[in-house]
Formats: structure tokens, C-alpha cells, sequence
């Protein structure tokens, strides 16, 4: 088919939060965009939707995710305009996407994957091996908070809400000694003055699809999927699927600490997966490995293993 491409009298719409992440994510996809059909930034409007995960006020009490919702809070919204028409594409931060898409939509694009790493920040410590007992750690990840008290049962873990900006307030103003951060989203905002230090996957495995940004479109839009194919990194749609198939078995939310990295060495990947406590009690892992085109297989398998392993009552929610 002939691509219909988008000019300055008929935008491409991008929709996306509005947090300085999410719109550094929406010029990404522009840019590769513009330059994958050679078309000027008025080509694309960049559309701002608030969502209720961005509200102020709870991020402002440092609420947790499983008080008041679950991923759905940083979607809905965008996703109801994507519907509705009055975007064309939606781009998003994986890790905070539900495995299931809404009726009509689908994500099935991904931009080149970012560093997956977690990154410990603190203004006086560069590990969690440097923090003191009984040192105060701001999160508002259930995996990090799990991941941290099962290595540390004696650290004392605080809810940390709000984006980048607002934890980084929140640790420079001495509410905890460290916060964590996905080491993508400071890349992307060229944030080199973060008192950062990359965590490699051994020792924190990162968030199912960390670090990979992914583009939503409607199921009957043929020509943006035709638009999005240009820009689609296959390596990171691979790995990425065979993350979300994992947390999909295991019917992963909010109020699930799972984490998983699939990773792709030529024809092989080897997809880890972790479960845990909400309290950090307790953590079983695993790994599988094979040819990349059976990855899916390699979620679903993994994801039942840890769940035979668990036990019933591993979960608050099951």
C-alpha cells in the first residue's frame, strides 16, 4: 500500500503524559519519525494528556499505587483519546503498560531499548552495601521495595511518588539517604549531574520492559501501522514480548514485585524472571533459554514455573 504520510496541514497526533520524561519519549518518536519519511517536527503535534497517576495530590501524600488504582492510572486517559480519535498514536513507558490493551488498540511497536539498568541514588553512597542499618530508602516500587528487604530486612523503606524531578526533590530535601531510578529515563533527560550508580541485572533485576519506550496505535489504523513499522526496533519488540509474556502468566499488577530481563545473543535468548514477597521475605527466580522465535513459550513457561514453585499464598493477591 502507498503510505499516506502526515504534513504540517495534517499533524500525525502524539499523545503522551506530561511529565519531562514522557514528553523527552514523545520527542523521540518524532524525531526517528521525521527522519525515517525525511518530514519537518510541524509534521507531528505532540498532545499532552493528564492521567490520573499524575495527580498531584497523591503524588504529593506519597499514596500508594495499590491504594489507588493499578498501571491503568497512567493510561486510561490517553488510551480513551486514542479511541476516541483525537490522537493518533500513544507512546509510552512499557513497564507501566497492563499486558492486556483495550479492545482496538494494540502496542506493537518499540523504539531501540535503553540501558534496563536500575541506578541507586544517593548524594554520600554509591551501593546498597554502603547504607547504614536502618537506613531510610524512598521507593514507591514494590519490586525495589522487595528486592531491597529481602537482601536487607533492617532497611526501612518509604513511599516515594512523583517523577523524576519530584523523587529527586524529595531525596535532596532529606526524606530518605537513597531512592532508586530506572537509568533509561535519566539517560533520555541527559541528567549526568544525578548522583547516580548504575545496578547490573544480578544484583537488582530490573522491571519487566525497563527502559523500552512503546508506541500504541489503533488495530484498524493500517497506515500509521505502516508509519510505526519504519521506526520498530525487531531485537527490543522480541525481548519485550517475551517480558510481558512472563508477567502475563503470572498475572503480574501493581501489586505483584515481579521482576524479568530477556536478553538476545544472536538466535538465543535467555529470559530471567523473578518473584517475591511483597515484605521481601521471600524470592524465587529462574531462567530459560532458546531460540528467540520460541520467546513467548519461554514467558509462559518460566512464568508457571515460578508460579508452581510460590505455592499458593506466595501473593497477597492470590
Amino acid at each position: 500500500m502507498t503510505v499516506r504520510l502526515p504534513s504540517p496541514a495534517a499533524p500525525l497526533k502524539i499523545g503522551t503524559r506530561g511529565s519531562p520524561l514522557a514528553l523527552a519519549q514523545a520527542h523521540e518518536t518524532r524525531q526517528r519519525l521525521g527522519t525515517a519519511f525525511d518530514l519537518p517536527e510541524e509534521a507531528f503535534e505532540i498532545v499532552v494528556i493528564k492521567v490520573t497517576g499524575d495527580n498531584r495530590s497523591m503524588i504529593d501524600a506519597d499514596r500508594p499505587l495499590k491504594e489507588i488504582g493499578n498501571k491503568g492510572l497512567f493510561t486510561r486517559e490517553i488510551e480513551e483519546d486514542l479511541l476516541a480519535g483525537k490522537i493518533d498514536i500513544a507512546v509510552h513507558s512499557t513497564k507501566d503498560m497492563p499486558t492486556v490493551q483495550p479492545e482496538g488498540l494494540i502496542l506493537d511497536t518499540f523504539l531501540p531499548r535503553e540501558d534496563v539498568r536500575d541506578a541507586f541514588i544517593s548524594h554520600s553512597l554509591s551501593r546498597i552495601a554502603d547504607l547504614p542499618e536502618g537506613a531510610t530508602v524512598g521507593t514507591s516500587s514494590l519490586r525495589r521495595r522487595a528486592q531491597l528487604l529481602f537482601k536487607r530486612p533492617d532497611l526501612n523503606v518509604v513511599e516515594f511518588r512523583g517523577n523524576v524531578q519530584t523523587r529527586l526533590q524529595k531525596l535532596a530535601d532529606g526524606l530518605a539517604d537513597c531512592t532508586f531510578l530506572a537509568h533509561a529515563g535519566l539517560n533520555r533527560l541527559d541528567m549526568t549531574e544525578v548522583p547516580a550508580t548504575p545496578i547490573e541485572p544480578t544484583d537488582m533485576l530490573p522491571a519487566i520492559a525497563q527502559g523500552a519506550i512503546g508506541i500504541e496505535r489503533r488495530i484498524d489504523d493500517t497506515n500509521t501501522a505502516e508509519l510505526l513499522a519504519a521506526i520498530h526496533d525487531a531485537a527490543t519488540g522480541h525481548r519485550v514480548a517475551t517480558e510481558r509474556q512472563l508477567l502475563f502468566t503470572l498475572d503480574g499488577s501493581c501489586e505483584t514485585p515481579i521482576a524479568g530481563l530477556a536478553t538476545i545473543d544472536g538466535d538465543t535468548l535467555t529470559l530471567t524472571g523473578e518473584v517475591l514477597r511483597p515484605d521481601g521475605s521471600d524470592a524465587i527466580s529462574g531462567t530459560r533459554q532458546g531460540p528467540v522465535s520460541d520467546g513467548a513459550a519461554m514467558g509462559t513457561e518460566l512464568g508457571q514455573h515460578l508460579l508452581k514453585a510460590a505455592g499458593p499464598g506466595f501473593f497477597d493477591w492470590h
